[in-house]
């Protein structure tokens, strides 16, 4: 860096770079992060005058095994969720200013799901026991109930299966 151009050249770069960096932070912060918390999978409905209200049932199937649906889904101490739960029945809640076409994913995103821990290829969504096949993207409907079925990356089926031998007939 002896060279006094090369040092002016990589200063400027760095400025430059600096400044864009800074742009993108702005935008993200003041444009895009507001336009997000306003879609209504996102949205806190405190101070919404919900018209669109819907209820469903949901359970779920992890590992071939009932999973509780916890309470207070999409509740926190400062903002209720358009997508919540009450108790651990299963019962679950929507509303909206309008109906903004939820999906079961819309659910399990607020419900913090980790989705990505699941194999895909395995992943079974029944709507009043009926196999749905828009998988994740199924809409959520009044009174309807639904059936998630996942199994997770890292299971083992081996243990499901008993490996003694047939008995000959």
């Amino acid at each position: 860096m002896g060279d006094p151009y090369k040092r002016s050249k990589t200063i400027k770069f760095l400025i430059l770079s600096a400044i864009i960096g800074a742009i993108a932070v702005l935008l993200t912060s003041l444009v895009v992060n507001p336009m997000i918390g306003q879609q209504p999978h996102n949205a806190c409905i405190d101070n919404v005058d919900t018209n669109w209200k819907i209820s469903f049932t949901f359970e779920m199937i992890m590992d071939g095994q009932k999973a509780e649906v916890q309470p207070n889904i999409g509740i926190t101490e400062d903002c209720q969720r358009a997508i919540y739960t009450l108790s651990n029945d299963g019962t679950v809640y929507a509303e909206w200013t309008e109906d903004p076409n939820f999906e079961i994913g819309h659910f399990l995103y607020i419900s913090k799901f980790k989705i990505r821990d699941m194999e895909e290829s395995k992943t079974e969504i029944y709507v009043n026991d009926r196999l749905s096949d828009m998988g994740l993207k199924t809409p959520l409907q009044d009174k309807y109930h639904y059936k998630a079925v996942f199994t997770s990356k890292d299971y083992d089926s081996s243990k499901d299966k008993d490996f003694l031998p047939e008995l000959e007939k």
